[in-house]
């Protein structure tokens, strides 16, 4: 199938903001997050899994996707970080939904890690200054037509970020299916 026809959705899996990106022929054709914070609403992971997999499954209604990519949950320890616990509770929910994207669309997703993704859509990270900030501007100078809502201070509203990551996901996977299709 020629790429530009290609639908890439790519993932940025969090127990607390789900971002979620549909690419095609390099242009996002749909993003957004899912805010699973509330914990009187969710009370446990399989709760904020069915509510994840509620949203997929009205992608999948809109779109046939033809590549999932998910961004890996990180993997190493470093001083300031996340638990053992916490990083093992990531590492239990990134698998649910994996696994539920394979049960909905019909086919496995791919992993990707976060530096790989970064390198394959283009990003550069300047040291010292906030990535998720940059992550941010990044996107919006490639895809002005995204929606983004800012608070009454001016600030991007909780879940940008994860939905700009989820962007640069589907970014990476865009140009990974480009690759694959012109050596295949």
């Amino acid at each position: 199938m020629n790429e530009s026809k290609r639908k890439i959705l790519g993932i940025d899996v969090s127990s607390s903001i789900t971002g979620v990106a549909v690419m095609q022929g390099g242009k996002v054709i749909e993003s957004s997050m899912w805010d699973t914070r509330n914990k009187k609403k969710f009370k446990n992971l399989y709760e904020k899994a069915r509510f994840v997999e509620s949203g997929l499954k009205q992608i999948k209604n809109r779109h046939k996707i033809d590549v999932i990519l998910i961004e890996e949950p990180f993997m190493f320890f470093r001083a300031g970080g996340s638990s053992a616990k916490t990083m093992s509770m990531l590492q239990s929910y990134n698998g649910m939904i994996s696994w539920i994207c394979g049960t909905v669309f019909g086919f496995d997703p791919e992993h990707i890690s976060v530096r790989e993704a970064r390198k394959a859509a283009g990003v550069s990270i300047k040291r010292g200054v906030d990535i998720k900030k940059q992550i941010f501007d990044y996107v919006v100078d490639k895809h002005p037509n995204i929606n983004i809502e800012y608070t009454r201070q001016g600030n991007p509203k909780p879940g940008t970020y994860d939905m700009c990551d989820s962007v640069i996901i589907a970014m990476a996977g865009s140009k990974i299916d480009r690759e694959q299709a012109n050596t295949g």
